[in-house]
């Protein structure tokens, strides 16, 4: 006997967007979070996090063009617009505009490859190295509306959620997995732990899982000088440093202050042990960064946050299966623009619909030419 046909461990983006694609088929869902829903001491938290088609790699072009038509059909079942589109660039001498462009090409996405001056023509207040990549079908999604959104239709359909329910241990079974928490056990039929930063230490002595770095990443705000300007489009700048920007939406303040930081240079951390503390150097550099690059930017930061990557040797997601338990771990600093999809793979895989991407299997993680572990 079960309590439900699937319990999802964690309500982050990954968790959340579980519920919602559960109960879309059918299923009874339990949402159990050790945190109040919504909280911000993970990597799910925010106004505004990158969504966009531009990868150097295939596969992830061809996911990121399912995982934005699934935004849209949240939006349709939510009632929230979530997706902002502002298009997307790409420059800088380690980025490989070029390259991408002709994956994109492949793919058959929209996209132009422009010379630095016609860019900065085209975006003024942004300098840049030539080529520069521009591509439309990117923006910015709200990750807090977002997380909502999933938690509230799947409620809808019927969803257990409960927060401030911290899974203390896992117990799989031949054919159930027991969950046990402060408040009592539960029995699932499948189990996905989409427990981010905690879901090494959860699944410790369960599952062999690849190396999770976890790191304390931290990102800045800077007002715009003019800040009835049109939005400049989402930004990956590989040169010196790895740096991201995006409008920051509701946390960027009422003009919409742009949202930057590092990619590559947060601290080594764990989810327990954060303290939360901005690091000086990374706020030095990247306000040097901004009066070097971004001179339409005030290069003073007016409001600053930390949060949480778990980062994998690869950068590729661990999404798989072994026996009752689905390990999700969609994670590496650029999984939240994937997150309406993933809740699909992870609800595929639960309930036998699918099997895992190749690449995203323990297996391949660990080396190993099979996936043999899954049962």
């Amino acid at each position: 006997m079960t309590d439900t046909e699937l319990a999802v461990v964690g309500a982050g983006l990954m968790g959340a967007a579980t519920a919602w694609a559960a109960t879309r088929r059918g299923r009874s869902v339990t949402v159990l979070e050790q945190y109040p829903f919504g909280h911000d001491r993970g990597s799910s938290h925010g106004s505004a996090r990158i969504v966009r088609r531009a990868y150097p790699d295939p596969l992830y072009v061809r996911l990121t063009g399912r995982a934005m038509r699934l935004w849209r059909e949240l939006e349709f079942d939510s009632g929230r617009t979530l997706v902002r589109l502002t298009g997307g660039l790409d420059h800088g001498l380690g980025r490989d505009p070029a390259g991408i462009a002709a994956v994109l090409r492949q793919a058959r996405v929209l996209h132009e490859l422009l010379p630095a001056t016609e860019a900065e023509r085209r975006w003024p207040g942004m300098r840049f190295t030539g080529p520069v990549l521009f591509h439309p079908e990117a923006g910015t999604v709200d990750a807090d509306a977002a997380v909502a959104a999933f938690l509230r239709t799947a409620a809808k359909r019927g969803a257990e959620l409960r927060p401030e329910t911290a899974v203390v241990a896992l117990e799989p079974k031949e054919d159930r997995v027991v969950l046990r928490t402060a408040e009592g056990e539960l029995t699932a039929r499948r189990a996905v732990v989409a427990a981010g930063a905690w879901a090494a230490p959860l699944l410790g002595g369960l599952v062999e899982l690849p190396r999770l770095t976890v790191t304390q990443q931290q990102v800045f705000h800077f007002p715009r000088h003019d800040p009835h300007a049109s939005p400049w489009p989402v930004t990956i700048h590989q040169d010196a440093l790895s740096v991201y920007s995006l409008p920051g939406g509701r946390d960027g303040g009422p003009h919409d202050a742009r949202k930057i930081a590092e990619h590559d240079r947060g601290r080594p951390t764990t989810a327990r042990d954060r303290d939360g503390i901005v690091d000086p150097a990374s706020r030095e550099r990247i306000t040097r960064y901004v009066a070097e690059w971004l001179p339409g930017l005030d290069p003073r930061p007016f409001n600053e946050a930390t949060c949480l990557y778990t980062t994998t040797p690869t950068e590729d997601f661990v999404l798989d299966r072994l026996g009752p338990l689905v390990v999700c771990s969609p994670c590496s600093g650029h999984g939240a623009k994937f997150a309406a999809l993933i809740g699909e793979l992870a609800t595929d895989l639960a309930t036998d619909a699918g099997r895992p991407e190749p690449r995203f299997t323990l297996a391949a993680h660990l080396g190993r030419a099979d996936d043999s572990l899954r049962s």
